[in-house]
Parts: structure tokens; C-alpha cells; sequence
């Protein structure tokens, strides 16, 4: 029986160690930069945003919180000429997105005028998500349960923060949070 139990304690070790060689923390990857699909073409690395604030904001276009793009779209216009990132992510994962790429980029175009960085339409849950999501479920449990969840990279390649659909872009909490980091990036 103790060389049965040696064996599961060794075998546990050696799992364990694996596992960590197999999952990188978010801040390396965050590091190396996740590449997205643009809706406009082309691809958005999140690398491009390494060393500054990046929030990153899964979206679709006829759900309830679809008027937080307004918001979305101030809080870039406020915080990008300090490096400040954001990203919108078209995903349907809720069924409550357009159904294809270019109705969404019509549909935001026409009704919000948006001009920052938008994907192409991507899982965000389960065995489908797009590597990023996949990381930052990974690293903190975090997983959107809805549309317009928000997470936030610091300067680091950390998650700083996640919040929920409710909370509104603009909210006190996240823009202190970005401050917070865009102080951290001078």
C-alpha cells in the first residue's frame, strides 16, 4: 500500500509540473500578443497595446447592453491618445449577434460610429474560445456569461479587473482602473 500511494504522490507531482509547463500565465502570452481577426481585415495583435492599458469587450448587436458601445466608444476616444486599447469582440455565443461580419460593422458603424478596433465574430466560451479567452478563463476563471463582459489587461500583461454586462464602460470603477494603469505605463 505505501508504494501505491508513493506512486499516486509522485505521479501527482509529475502532473502537476506539467501542467504548469503546459499553461503559460496570461502575462507571457499577453506578452507574445493575441492575434484577433479585424473586422476591417487585416488582424489586431494585442501586443500592440504591451506595456499600456488594453479592455477588451465581447459584443453583440441586438442584445439589451448593445448602447454600451456609445459608452465604448467615449471611453477610447478619452484614454487612446495615452495608449489606452479597446477592443470590441462580435461573438454569438448568446445568439444575439447580426449574421454575418460585414452587417455588424454596418450596424456599428451606422448606429454608433465606431472606429476602434473591432474582430471578427469569435467564440468566447467553451471548447471554441478564441485563445484569449481561453487564457484569461484560464488565469482567473473568468468566462463572459453574457454580452458586453469587460476585461481589463494592465501595463503588466495581467488581468487588472473583469466585470460583468452591467457595468457600464464609463463606470468609476474601470476607468480608475485604467488610469491606474495608464499612471503605471508613464
Amino acid at each position: 500500500m505505501k508504494t501505491l500511494y508513493r506512486l499516486v504522490l509522485k505521479s501527482a507531482s509529475v502532473c502537476t509540473l506539467l501542467l504548469g509547463l503546459l499553461v503559460a500565465p496570461l502575462s507571457a502570452a499577453a506578452g507574445e500578443g493575441f492575434v484577433f481577426r479585424s473586422i476591417d481585415g487585416g488582424e489586431i495583435d494585442t501586443g500592440d497595446w504591451r506595456g499600456k492599458p488594453l479592455l477588451v469587450v465581447n459584443t453583440a448587436s441586438r442584445c439589451g447592453f448593445t448602447r454600451q458601445y456609445d459608452d465604448m466608444q467615449l471611453l477610447f476616444d478619452k484614454y487612446r491618445a495615452s495608449g489606452f486599447g479597446l477592443i470590441a469582440v462580435p461573438s454569438d455565443d448568446f445568439n444575439q449577434e447580426l449574421g454575418s461580419d460585414a452587417e455588424i460593422k454596418a450596424f456599428c458603424e451606422v448606429n454608433f460610429g465606431l472606429d476602434m478596433p473591432m474582430t471578427t465574430s469569435l467564440s468566447v466560451k467553451g471548447a471554441e474560445a478564441h485563445p484569449f479567452y481561453r487564457a484569461v478563463a484560464q488565469q482567473t476563471g473568468f468566462v463572459p456569461r453574457w454580452n458586453f463582459n469587460k476585461v481589463l489587461i494592465g501595463a503588466d500583461g495581467e488581468v487588472v479587473g473583469t466585470w460583468g454586462s452591467s457595468t457600464k464602460p464609463l463606470s468609476g470603477q474601470i476607468t480608475r482602473a485604467i488610469e491606474a494603469e495608464l499612471a503605471k505605463a508613464e
